[in-house]
């Protein structure tokens, strides 16, 4: 479903012996303190480095879109732009969704950092987007670049945080888990399922929600929202065993409008 990356840095799984290390040593994060939130170490001081803005507020520098069956930098319908300082997926130019699914790539590879997004849903989603598009966008870490994406080709191999608003009525987590032409290690086996649910509340209408997310190369991540962890897995990989070490960042354009606050990003130690 997916077209494989042409030039994605990774480690090579290498046998059973890899897999085991990863399920029975888990991540660093492992002796940690239970319950310590975003940003903060067992000791609750807060971690070296300081946080960096992957977004100037001003305009899209640093940024590439890459929408399906157009070349790379191509903005289709002006739809990734900057309103009133916020980072903004709009479709205000758009008569109907074609399937014509966007992305907008930051410009450098990441590895061992955290990175945190405050974002919100607003406005209503554009006639014909599917249905399970309807409120949806999504951090995608570890992906591919964006030079190596297919003409055609609608989501980059990637480690998908699924972000998603809530309906009027009904539960729906956020800070999920998608795994386009990936897969992770979930409750200690390789998990195939295409999306796994958080433990998230439920957040509805047009308010603002903080996703952080940690991300510690091949070893594993950690999705937190609003500071409470929510889910952490293990050994990201690409579907035919490669461990991903590192790769980009980017946000989607999946048919409803979203805005960005802020996505700040924090380096940590290997």
């Amino acid at each position: 479903m997916y077209a494989k990356p042409a030039s994605m840095n990774a480690t090579k799984l290498i046998g059973l012996t890899g897999i085991l290390a990863g399920l029975v040593l888990g991540p660093v994060w492992a002796d940690e303190e239970k319950g310590a939130g975003p940003g903060k170490t067992n000791e609750g001081k807060a971690p070296e480095g300081q946080w960096v803005s992957l977004f100037n507020g001003k305009n899209l520098e640093g940024w590439t879109p890459k929408f399906v069956g157009y070349k790379a930098g191509e903005n289709y319908k002006n739809t990734f732009r900057v309103v009133d300082g916020l980072l903004t997926v709009s479709y205000d130019q758009w008569e109907k969704f074609n399937r014509t699914f966007g992305h907008l790539f930051y410009r450098t590879e990441f590895s061992h950092y955290r990175i945190r997004a405050v974002y919100r849903f607003v406005g209503e989603q554009v006639s014909g987007g599917p249905g399970w598009a309807q409120r949806n966008n999504g951090l995608m870490l570890h992906g591919q670049t964006v030079e190596s994406m297919g003409l055609k080709q609608d989501f980059p191999a990637s480690i998908e945080v699924q972000l998603l608003g809530g309906f009027e009525q009904g539960q729906r987590t956020t800070a999920n888990l998608c795994t386009p032409g990936t897969h992770v290690v979930f409750n200690d086996r390789v998990d195939r399922r295409h999306c796994l649910n958080s433990r998230s509340k439920t957040f509805r209408g047009e308010q603002w929600v903080t996703c952080e997310v940690e991300v510690r190369g091949s070893e594993g991540l950690r999705h937190f929202v609003n500071g409470e962890l929510v889910m952490e897995y293990k050994l990201p990989q690409l579907d035919d065993g490669t461990l991903i070490e590192k790769g980009t960042i980017s946000i989607q354009a999946e048919s409803h409008p979203t805005q960005f606050k802020s996505i700040e990003i924090l380096e940590i130690k290997k």
